[in-house]
């Protein structure tokens, strides 16, 4: 969808389930964000039921928004912002999924001890399959057999800027023919990515192309990849994403590779479980990328590393238990 289509289909669900929502007998809302107008059903069936609310923030809006230039109208600006204002308000408590998405909610002047950080999980029991399954997704692909393989899943939009990745492989191709990159999902991009791909003479060479698949079959894929990653458009409002498929990979003992910089940067350095490219050097990026996918010692310990971040770090098991925390005591601290 256009800006003005996703705002309309925003608006629409929100006074649609803020109906529903009301009538839905509870003891706590729980508002889960992106967008912000996830916040208007929240608010009301809060009020109607007076009932607390925890709001979770999975994107700093309008900020993100804003920062991408998708909202430039200074009176959606205004508007996008007020909301913001009113959904902090009207929460009992916050939940950021990043500590640079806590600093954005505690900079619009929310009290900083009713923001707790609980960041996306790693599945591990899914993503950990027979590795047989990713041999044989090797063995179905001509153009793959066993060369190496870095594997984006997710959302073809704007923000995700998966042309960079077409730019990588171009640069790759000139470096190392046998190094395959596939992109995997759809959204509003996929057409433009395509059509790069082709004037780079890529597509089908060593970038190639799959449309979205079921979350289930994902882990096989992920199992056949020597490598996965994460692209976000180069502007320092997306640094403090938390983008699932970071953590699928973790899950699945995969070094990662990204183009940002910012808290999951931060964590594949410290703890040497992926890379961090350039997000403008596309020939930097290549070398880089080439030296340590062609390394089994470094994708063996990278790959130890992240899985050892899944297990301590970022465990479904674990983070649910913080999450279900913030839940109870909020309901408790109604109650008193």
């Amino acid at each position: 969808m256009g800006p003005a289509s996703r705002i309309r289909a925003f608006l629409s669900f929100a006074v649609k389930s803020a109906r529903y929502a009301s009538r839905i007998k509870a003891d706590i809302v729980f508002a889960t964000s992106t967008p912000l107008t996830i916040a208007i059903p929240g608010i009301y069936a809060k009020v109607r039921q007076r009932i607390p609310m925890v709001f979770e923030v999975r994107d700093l809006w309008p900020e993100t928004p804003i920062g991408l230039g998708v909202i430039s109208n200074p009176v959606l600006k205004l508007a996008a912002r007020t909301l913001e204002r009113i959904a902090y308000a009207q929460s009992d408590q916050i939940i950021a999924l990043s500590d640079g998405m806590k600093d954005g909610v505690i900079s619009s002047g929310y009290p900083a001890e009713r923001v707790s950080v609980v960041p996306n999980s790693s599945d591990i029991d899914r993503f950990h399959v027979d590795a047989e399954l990713g041999r044989r997704f090797r063995r179905e692909h001509d153009w793959l057999g066993d060369r190496p393989l870095l594997v984006y899943t997710g959302t073809f939009g704007y923000a995700n800027d998966v042309g960079y990745m077409v730019h990588l492989a171009d640069e790759t191709l000139r470096i190392d023919r046998e190094i395959r990159f596939l992109a995997i999902g759809d959204g509003k991009e996929v057409d433009q990515v395509r059509a790069l791909a082709m004037k780079k003479g890529v597509l089908n060479r060593n970038f190639f192309l799959m449309p979205s698949m079921r979350k289930d079959l994902l882990p096989v894929v992920l199992s056949a990849a020597t490598m996965t990653s994460s692209w976000v458009r180069n502007v320092k409002e997306m640094r403090a994403n938390s983008a699932n498929k970071f953590f699928d990979s973790l899950a699945a003992s995969r070094p990662i590779a990204i183009n940002y910089e910012g808290w999951q940067a931060d964590i594949l350095r410290q703890h040497q479980a992926g890379l961090v490219l350039s997000p403008t050097d596309y020939c930097s990026a290549a070398k880089t990328l080439v030296t340590h996918i062609s390394s089994s010692e470094w994708l063996n310990q990278a790959g130890r590393n992240a899985f050892r971040l899944a297990e301590t770090q970022f465990s479904r098991d674990l983070l649910f238990e913080q999450f279900e925390n913030v839940l109870l005591t909020t309901i408790t601290n109604d109650g008193e």
